[in-house]
This record gives C-alpha cells, structure tokens and sequence, in this order.
C-alpha cells in the first residue's frame, strides 16, 4: 500500500487527534500530578499518576471523589502532556516535510 500523504498541517492535525483520543478517553494513569485531600477540615497533598481524562470528568465514579478536594499535573505532568500531545505529532508532520521538500 503506497500512501501519499502531501499536506504535513493535515497530518499534524490527524496525529494529534490519534494521540489525544486515547488519551483523553480512557483512564490511563501515566502524568505525574497531585491530589488535594480534605479529611475532617485538614487538607493533605499526595503525589499521584493521573490521567487526562479526569480532567474532563471521565474515568472516575463520583464515590471516588468523596474526600478529593481538588487535583492537578505538576510541570513533569504539563511538559509530558505537551511532548505526547504536540511533539510528536510535530515531528510526525517535520517528517512529512522534509520529505515532501527533497
């Protein structure tokens, strides 16, 4: 199968959203991140993977949340984030680039 692909901004835009989807889909716990606990009026911080999705209220029951005050990623979680979800969709399209040039 010869696929000729021309377009490197239509190939970025494919690529993230074939990284994005997984990612923002299905509870896969892979971005370091923190959780704000609140037990009886003390607030406690614990370091935890977490997954993208939580963030847009996917992968967890509401009974999961009873005592979690708050959660977010650390800078590793943002830049790990970032690198998945640009980088390499950026060098998949650079690819086709520099391809399509020579």
């Amino acid at each position: 199968m010869n696929l000729k692909i021309k377009n490197p901004l239509s190939v970025f835009i494919f690529s993230f959203c074939l990284i994005a989807l997984p990612l923002f889909l299905f509870p896969i716990n892979l971005f370091p991140g923190e959780i704000i606990l609140s037990i009886n009026g003390t607030e406690q911080t614990s370091e935890a993977p977490l997954s993208l999705s939580y963030f847009i209220g996917l992968g967890y029951e509401a009974s999961d949340m009873e005592y979690i005050k708050d959660f977010y990623l650390t800078a590793r979680g943002y830049a790990l984030a970032a690198c998945l979800l640009l980088g390499i969709p950026f060098l998949i399209s650079y690819r086709i680039f520099l391809n399509k040039k020579s």
